[in-house]
């Protein structure tokens, strides 16, 4: 063995002795463990909704749908429910979704102001609901319109498939404006904060 190895090896020797054990490790990798394993669990349980939710829609599809000189035909009010239904179910998905993933950033940015934090939450959920619901009592349809018939067309198909986008469009919007907004706000809250700690008392005079 030269030199140069005998040299490496003590640095490498000297290096392992400086290093600390940390005291937490193994509870951090049996924390790491438990939520791999729950992600999976919540991973399969979302497929098995979603499995659910897909065949009920082809079960529901099937038993409304006839069949006539090869056409597959479907009353055009029928479509315009199983419309509705999805939305509802959108919203009902992706309300949750947003709040999960958007609750670690909410506290980022207002870990000066903790309280205002989970207000703005509930808040946002609030706005977000009104805004869904609202969305769809707008664009439900009691009749046919213009170029609709009695049973499903193409005019009627499009007319559904616009909505569905412009849901999802319009709360990526307001989404994406949300997060540019929120860390200005939070920066706000924090600074009148400081200045309001760091203001004399006042005094009063007889």
């Amino acid at each position: 063995m030269n030199s140069l190895e005998e040299r490496l090896r003590d640095a490498l020797r000297d290096g392992a002795l400086t290093v600390e054990e940390s005291p937490d490790l193994l509870t951090r990798v049996e924390l790491s463990i438990t939520d791999d394993q729950r992600l999976r669990v919540q991973h399969r349980a979302i497929a098995g909704v979603a499995g659910c939710i897909v065949a009920a829609v082809a079960a529901i599809v099937v038993a409304v749908t006839d069949t006539k000189q090869g056409s597959v035909l479907m009353d055009w009010w029928i479509l315009e429910l199983i419309t509705v239904a999805l939305l509802v179910v959108i919203a009902f998905w992706l309300g949750p979704l947003i709040k999960r993933f958007g609750r670690s950033y909410a506290a980022d940015v207002f870990r000066a102001n903790p309280r205002t934090g989970k207000s703005f939450i509930m808040l946002t959920d609030v706005a977000y609901y009104l805004i869904f619901f609202s969305y769809i009592l707008f664009t439900v349809s009691f009749e046919p319109k213009g170029a609709w018939a009695d049973t499903v067309n193409a005019a009627q198909l499009q007319h559904e498939t616009a909505r569905l986008a412009g849901i999802l469009l319009i709360i990526g919007v307001l989404h994406s404006a949300n997060l540019l907004a929120l860390p200005v706000m939070g920066r706000l809250l924090t600074l009148n904060r400081q200045l309001d700690e760091s203001a004399p008392p006042s005094q009063h005079q007889a």
